[in-house]
């Protein structure tokens, strides 16, 4: 009966074992966290998770964490036993340009099973934060400072000074939006309304690693009053011979005007530039809204120009901010071109420009070419605008002399630069295709009329002959016949001819036919002399018939 009871006893204590276990640990099996997530923002590094059972209660997480190249797992700072859902771990001092690995797990009186995260690198997964914006007022500008989120911030350590910025700008009492592009972290709104107040939000960019930042948060500034002294507009900058000529417009007279200079890189660095502008020699106190110097002051680059008026002790704000770019200014000449001329347009073939050696300009920045023509003997201009340096001039007279001239422009709006026209080339366009055809035709009347002309010419010759050179005098003997047969022309004469061998018998008859005056004679020696030939019988033949007939 005892060993009954125990053994009852041991299988109900194997039994309630497994339950005993569970509720020691909480009554259930933890379970791994799920959905984890990692937020870089600048230097902030965030993780997000959810619990896979909310039930479960006094529950603790731990992450570990892996570089690339290592084999054991690394307790992460700062995200142990955490009770929430979301740590920090930004004190952890990473590479943010290496590969690492995350995995976590839930804690109690046991743990559950490690859940691992894709492995990431910072600096890939980070994202650029607001930016800090600092606005200054004046009467029809507002001046903004940028500077990136974090200071000394060591994801972006290598790209500070490749942030570019955007902006939206609208009235705080219209609402309507502007948006403002590439600007850098020093920047001049211009042409607003004065005690108008204006709100505006920027947010950063990193072109070169495709990455778009968030906008910071929205700053409003009003305005200030409208100052006594507006300040210049339309500058610009052309070259003469060695100098640089800058003008500028100015709505009142006797004015005294200063010029400043900064270089264009310093745009880019963050922080005030305003002590490192520069007065450009020779353009300080100017009287007149322009100023000359030298091409040597600068060296080649690009630079920043900026005028302002004064009146005594009144003063302009500071102009608006324009790019001068030595090296477009010294080389932007008027291109050179040959013209083929064809019937009814012209082919213009534009080159690079050449400069002392006859060596040409070598020009890194796109250009479109104005060209104009007119006919030599009219004032009227036509103009053609060409990006390519391949032209056609199109619906041009035959025959008719054209005049060509051509200058380049840079295709940047923002330098509007522009060099001077070349000189005149006067070209004259070929016959058009009507005189062609009229040629064509010509030619084959030419051909086609040409025998008859020939005919004639043969027939005009003969009477010039017949008339002025005549043959030679006939004997007497055929000169009647011959009389007959050219002035007869109602009736053909005809010769009879007769070769007579017996001489006597011609004696005879001769005698017989005296009284006949309607026969002709003939007589002859030979059978050469009558210019006919016979055969001896016929002529015997005839000879009887003649002779029987006469006695009759």
């Amino acid at each position: 009966m005892m060993v009954v009871l125990l053994g009852a006893t041991t299988l109900v204590l194997v039994a309630v074992a497994p339950w005993v276990l569970s509720a020691a640990a909480g009554g259930k099996n933890l379970k791994s966290p799920q959905k984890v997530e990692v937020d870089i923002i600048d230097d902030n590094f965030i993780l997000r998770w959810n619990r896979s059972d909310e039930s479960v209660g006094n529950v603790t997480f731990s992450f570990d964490y892996q570089k690339t190249g290592m084999d054991n797992w690394i307790k992460l700072s700062g995200c142990q036993n955490i009770t929430s859902t979301k740590c920090n771990f930004s004190s952890l001092k990473l590479n943010v340009y290496e590969e690492i690995k995350l995995r976590i797990r839930a804690e109690k009186e046991n743990t559950s099973s490690w859940y691992e995260v894709d492995s990431f690198t910072p600096f890939r997964k980070a994202q650029i934060g607001p930016p800090e914006v600092h606005l200054e007022a004046e009467d029809k500008a507002i001046v903004i400072h940028i500077s990136p989120g974090t200071k000394d911030s060591v994801m972006w350590a290598l790209d500070g000074l490749s942030f570019t910025y955007s902006l939206v700008i609208w009235k705080n009492s219209s609402g309507v939006e502007e948006r403002i592009e590439n600007i850098y972290s020093r920047h001049k709104i211009y042409k607003l309304s004065p005690e108008t107040t204006y709100c505006l939000k920027v947010k950063a960019a990193l072109l070169t690693s495709w990455k778009i930042g968030v906008y910071s948060p929205v700053h409003c500034i009003k305005t200030t009053v409208e100052n006594e002294l507006p300040p210049p507009e339309n500058i610009e900058v052309s070259v003469q011979n060695q100098n640089y000529v800058l003008k500028w417009d100015y709505t009142y007279a006797n004015m005294t005007f200063q010029v400043q200079w900064l270089h264009a890189f310093l745009k880019r660095n963050p922080g005030n530039h305003l002590y490192k502008w520069k007065q450009i020699p020779d353009c300080e106190n100017v009287k007149t809204t322009q100023c000359v110097f030298p091409q040597n002051v600068f060296q080649k680059g690009i630079y920043l120009l900026r005028v302002q008026a004064s009146d005594g002790n009144n003063t302009s704000f500071w102009s608006e901010e324009i790019k001068f770019d030595t090296e477009i200014q010294a080389f932007l000449l008027p291109p050179v071109f040959n013209i083929r001329s064809l019937s009814d347009s012209f082919h213009i073939y534009i080159g690079a420009p050449k400069q002392s050696g006859n060596t040409p300009v070598i020009q890194d920045y796109p250009l479109i070419y104005e060209i104009i023509f007119w006919e030599n003997t009219s004032n009227a201009e036509r103009k053609i605008i060409e990006k390519k340096t391949d032209v056609t001039v199109p619906n041009l007279k035959p025959l008719t002399v054209y005049c060509v001239k051509a200058r380049a422009h840079t295709m940047d709006e923002k330098l509007n630069k522009s060099s001077v026209f070349s000189d005149a080339v006067c070209e004259k366009t070929k016959p058009g295709n009507t005189s062609k055809i009229w040629l064509i035709v010509g030619i084959c009347i030419a051909l086609f009329a040409l025998p008859f002309v020939i005919y004639a010419a043969k027939v005009f010759l003969r009477c010039i002959n017949y008339v002025f050179f005549p043959s030679l005098k006939p004997s007497s003997s055929i000169d009647e016949p011959l009389k007959n047969l050219l002035l007869s022309t109602s009736e053909e004469q005809i010769e009879k001819c007769f070769i007579i061998e017996n001489i006597s018998t011609i004696a005879t008859v001769e005698e017989t036919n005296q009284t006949d005056e309607d026969h002709k004679k003939y007589s002859s020696q030979t059978s050469q002399d009558s210019g006919n030939y016979s055969n001896e019988d016929e002529s015997e033949s005839k000879t009887s018939e003649e002779l029987q007939q006469d006695f009759v």
